[in-house]
């Protein structure tokens, strides 16, 4: 895949993430049955204050069930549970785990949310 399809992936993937209305994002739940076990990029979303963390994880539902710090640092930023959703995208790469990795990087720099502590260099 050439840098220029990578470039054009990774916004593809930021708008659906960033741009997805908040009441079409995943809520919360105990178990995280609504989200797929599934390989893919994601967004912790707050209602009104919008992007919190992006990560990218090999499985999405395991990546929550095992705990999250974003959900502790909302949790002590005192935002409602009802306020906080997971917006996901499900990427069919987990053969190609550095591919992954760079959409992620490039996303994050594209936006560097607050909860995200280490943004990539380029």
């Amino acid at each position: 895949m050439s840098e220029s399809e990578i470039q054009k992936q990774a916004r593809n993937i930021l708008d659906a993430i960033a741009f997805t209305p908040f009441e079409e994002c995943q809520s919360l739940n105990r178990d995280f049955s609504n989200i797929p076990d599934l390989p893919g990029i994601y967004a912790i979303r707050h209602k009104y204050e919008d992007l919190l963390y992006i990560g990218k994880t090999k499985s999405l539902r395991s990546r929550f069930k095992g705990g999250h710090k974003a959900f502790l640092w909302a949790w002590l930023d005192q935002y409602k549970d009802e306020d906080v959703r997971i917006a996901i995208q499900i990427i069919p790469y987990s053969r190609n785990p550095a591919l992954l990795l760079e959409l992620e990087a490039i996303i994050l720099r594209a936006t560097e949310p607050p909860y995200n502590v280490q943004i990539p260099m380029e």
